[in-house]
């Protein structure tokens, strides 16, 4: 791990668990001995982060330059836990995860009337998860592709039950009740596709890129879209 990784990785524990901590469960959260620790939390000191310390008590963070004080209304909030508490709709665990985390970082940095309502929300999802399509990648794989631009050598089996391989540029996922669909640039059809990601057999980076065309092919998928649609734009 870099030595800003973990750095960052100290100021979201500092921020999201319960004040204070100790210098064991910090160690435990960033992965470094206490020694380590301990030369971290002077770096992020001398670095203007206010971090209060005491032996045998724990740290506590008091004032983050790096996050400014964030406010909102009551409906906001309410908005923003229900919508994590949808992300099991995804059946994405991942996701899910990274939703309550973030959140957890929000809530942190409310002030304290907020984040006690943030904690007693009038609005709650309390729906089950839906049974989805079982895949055979890794979504992960999926979503750094989108993200880095990278193209993917695929084997793809349509609803006739023939497999095809070609390359194909993720440009972005979306998921319905029970599917998880993948919009593609198909390099062997030269257009959009559409991919049901359980009938995704295999996927791979071959190691090219094609940045920066992801946000043109996007805003080009949505103008054909809203034609097709009969939608103005």
């Amino acid at each position: 791990m870099s030595r800003t990784d973990r750095l960052m990785r100290l100021m979201d524990a500092l921020r999201r668990l319960p004040a204070p901590v100790t210098a064991a469960r910090l160690a435990e959260e960033t992965a470094v001995s206490r020694r380590q620790l301990y030369r971290d939390i002077a770096t992020l000191r001398a670095g203007g982060a206010l971090i209060d310390g005491e032996a045998g008590v724990g740290y506590r963070l008091t004032e983050d330059p790096a996050l400014p004080p964030q406010s909102f209304s009551r409906l906001e909030i309410e908005a923003l836990v229900l919508a994590v508490g949808e992300l099991r709709q995804t059946g994405d665990a991942a996701l899910e995860g990274a939703g309550r985390a973030a959140l957890a970082r929000i809530i942190a940095t409310l002030p304290d009337q907020q984040a006690q309502q943030a904690l007693h929300t009038v609005l709650r999802s309390f729906r089950p998860p839906p049974v989805l399509e079982a895949f055979r990648i890794d979504t992960a794989l999926l979503r750094r592709a989108c993200w880095e631009e990278l193209a993917l050598d695929v084997a793809y089996c349509d609803a006739n039950g023939q497999t095809t391989e070609r390359e194909v540029w993720p440009l972005g996922l979306s998921y319905s009740e029970h599917k998880l669909m993948l919009l593609v640039w198909c390099c062997l059809r030269q257009d959009w596709r559409v991919f049901h990601v359980s009938r995704i057999e295999t996927a791979s980076l071959n190691g090219h890129s094609f940045r920066p065309r992801r946000v043109p092919l996007l805003r080009d998928y949505a103008a054909q879209y809203r034609r097709n649609a009969g939608v103005a734009g």
